[in-house]
């Protein structure tokens, strides 16, 4: 009885974590491109409501 205990410990999974060798990179040039995108949108419509088109 034991060595099937010895035997059922020896499977089980293992998970190991580890600290990545080289460093973690973030790319920030979309959140950029949404900023710019969301000045020029709200500049536009500061516009509009103040410069009407008709």
């Amino acid at each position: 009885m034991a060595f099937a205990l010895c035997l059922g410990a020896g499977c089980s999974p293992v998970v190991k974590l580890e600290a990545p060798r080289e460093p973690i990179t973030i790319n920030l040039n979309i959140k950029l491109d949404a900023d710019v995108r969301l000045r020029v949108g709200e500049k536009a419509k500061q516009d509009v409501e103040t410069k009407p088109i008709f």
